[in-house]
């Protein structure tokens, strides 16, 4: 399986990569993003061979489907990253909460967020072709709250890298940040920054294409990646666990294999959505991705009306801060499925140099025949997480956002499968107040919504409030490229 550009070849990199290059290596061309050349077959004979499969027996599977230059036991060890999740048998369970809704809840894993799901496998594959190739990395990581912790998880102690995190200072919740500021491996440097995701991120493909921090890093003899999903190696495990959702209802007698399901994704970054759009473009019978926002609901413009405008926008914080985003960097992979490299250079050059961009009619066709968009702010979801928790179910901030996707955008009444991203303990502040008692403090938080709602909190959580505070570094943007190295 080779790699493309959604941009377009600038006649000096490669017009096609291998997996482990792309992976390694994750700017392409005029600054945009590999993406397969081809997608692999989930046809009903794929799919029916692996209704009965454990969760690590389908990925393996599905990657060896997909031709990835990665050799089968390397493999197999990555995907033993699971075996560390609440359930083994299985990571991803499946949960009831309408005659026809289920939440996959994809929060089992060490940081109790979905990024595990993709991080956990994919840093031990980085660190193994870093060994094999006696190389040095530095990975990069900018979070809006769940990636940086999984990030640092997956990677410390690991041999080979190092990992820089950027976090928005004041842009996480208490936990995210915790778990991130205490973690005391020698090989991970965090780093506060003053403002929002949208400037950690920005920053972060800037030094990716960088050839001037390029350089100074092999001075060092250090290679440059990044962990966000701009590589591909995350995406390619956020697509499997649509797969098993899909599964998980046949195997429930929720559907016959081939019947179509909906799916409903929070979408932030929109790695987790473009998961789902190459299962569905791959060829498991998804009637539509209905994607859901909080207020900062960008997406829902671009996908309702084709307008994707920064120039009348500001980043709000919300209760559900990995949404607080508003440059979605996997959107350019699905422009890029639908109108080309040319096209999606050009689209992606005016929302740089204009702040803004406009699909035509045609184009917004396309992209609604598999999307559709809604949006809630805090006091709707606040509801949601209020109702559902009276029925015994307590969901956090960003999986309450999907409920009026569900209840308003399915044009069929067809069984649906809703996404949970992250645990409530994530959030504890705001289920509180969603369940009528509010309170600032993550601790006392925790405390009351265990014992109201009869919930328990995991002990990697309780734990982060008795380590010692390793990294306490907030500087301006324009400083992150000097602690980096610094750092190294």
């Amino acid at each position: 399986m080779q790699f493309i550009e959604t941009r377009g070849n600038d006649g000096v990199k490669p017009s096609s990569v291998p997996f482990s290059e792309a992976i390694l290596s994750p700017s392409a061309s005029f600054g945009g993003l590999y993406v397969p050349q081809e997608l692999p077959d989930l046809d009903q004979r794929f799919l029916e061979k692996h209704l009965n499969s454990h969760y690590k027996s389908l990925a393996l599977d599905f990657l060896e489907t997909f031709g990835i230059d990665i050799e089968k036991e390397v493999l197999e060890a990555a995907l033993n990253r699971y075996d560390a999740f609440d359930d083994p048998s299985n990571p991803v369970p499946l949960s009831q909460i309408e005659d026809d809704c289920f939440v996959s809840e994809l929060y089992h894993g060490p940081t109790r967020a979905f990024k595990d799901m993709a991080l956990q496998p994919f840093g031990y594959v980085l660190s193994k072709l870093a060994q094999k190739r006696g190389e040095n990395y530095l990975i990069m990581a900018a979070t809006s709250g769940d990636t940086g912790p999984a990030t640092l998880e997956t990677f410390k102690n690991q041999k080979g890298v190092k990992v820089a995190c950027l976090y928005p200072d004041g842009g996480t919740s208490d936990v995210q940040r915790l778990q991130m500021v205490t973690e005391d491996a020698e090989n991970l440097k965090v780093i506060g920054v003053k403002g929002n995701f949208d400037d950690t991120q920005n920053t972060l493909k800037e030094l990716l294409a960088s050839e001037d921090f390029k350089a100074e890093l092999q001075a060092k003899n250090i290679q440059l990646s990044a962990a966000n999903s701009v590589n591909f190696g995350r995406i390619i495990f956020q697509i499997i666990y649509h797969i098993h959702s899909y599964l998980e209802l046949v195997r429930k007698e929720v559907i016959s294999m081939g019947e179509k399901i909906y799916l409903v994704v929070p979408s932030g970054n929109f790695g987790n959505a473009l998961g789902g759009y190459y299962a569905k473009k791959a060829g498991l019978p998804i009637e539509k991705i209905l994607i859901s926002s909080n207020i900062n609901n960008i997406l829902t413009d671009w996908i309702n009306e084709g307008s994707y405008d920064l120039t009348t926008r500001e980043l709000i914080q919300t209760e559900s801060p990995a949404m607080d985003i508003l440059k979605s960097s996997n959107i350019e992979r699905i422009m890029f499925d639908k109108f080309g490299a040319e096209r999606t250079k050009a689209l992606m050059e005016d929302l740089a140099k204009e702040h803004k961009f406009t699909l035509t009619s045609e184009e917004l066709a396309a992209l609604r025949e598999d999307f559709d968009a809604s949006f809630s702010d805090d006091e709707a979801c606040e509801k949601v997480v209020g109702k559902y928790a009276q029925q015994g179910y307590v969901m956090d901030p960003h999986t309450a956002t999907c409920m009026r996707a569900y209840e308003t955008l399915r044009e069929k009444k067809l069984p649906t499968v809703v996404y949970s991203t992250a645990e409530w303990t994530k959030f504890s502040p705001a289920v509180s107040k969603a369940l009528g008692h509010e309170v600032k403090d993550d601790i006392e938080a925790l405390k009351w919504v265990a014992s109201h709602a009869n919930v328990s909190v995991p002990p990697m959580i309780n734990g982060l409030f008795n380590k010692p505070i390793v990294h306490n570094i907030v500087v301006e943007k324009e400083f992150i490229k000097g602690e980096m190295l610094n750092f190294l």
